[in-house]
């Protein structure tokens, strides 16, 4: 009989951030810097702290989380390819001065975090899942069907 995975394991295998807005929180505007500017003051970048107002931004932004979870699994190139091919993309349009944030009027310094308003209470769940199965699971999920096409292993 096969062993269940571990609580370590079971970490491994599931998405490091509960949300869309906490992957923006903890992990995006502390790493994605750039210089925004408020509407009305010239060219340059847009952002809206309250981000999570725009529903472009809100579907943008799960791309981004979920498309991140899946990268950090990779151990070479997975997140340069997020960078190059997910994140720089959607962050280009949505900091465009045409953008879902064109009439923004916050702004940040040279070199500090994009700003950043809490969302509502309850407007994003915790939504942790599992990302993909450990060499284990994998090998536990063939076992178990090996025995139920068998017939040794009775329906609950």
């Amino acid at each position: 009989m096969a062993s269940q995975p571990d609580k370590k394991q079971e970490a491994a295998v599931t998405t490091h951030f509960g949300s869309a807005d906490e992957f923006v929180r903890k992990q995006l505007i502390g790493s994605y810097r750039r210089r925004v500017i408020a509407h009305g003051s010239g060219g340059g970048m847009r952002w809206k702290a309250a981000w999570w107002d725009s529903e472009e931004a809100q579907q943008r932004m799960e791309a981004l989380w979920r498309s991140w979870e899946a990268a950090r699994q990779d151990e070479k190139a997975g997140m340069s390819s997020w960078w190059i091919n997910h994140c720089d993309p959607h962050m280009k349009a949505l900091l465009s001065p045409e953008g879902p944030f064109a009439d923004s009027k916050d702004e940040n310094r040279i070199g500090a975090p994009l700003p950043y308003t809490a969302a509502p209470d309850g407007m994003f769940k915790d939504d942790r899942q599992p990302l993909l199965y450990t060499e284990q699971q994998k090998q536990q999920q063939e076992e178990q069907e090996g025995q139920e096409s068998q017939g040794g292993t009775q329906p609950a």
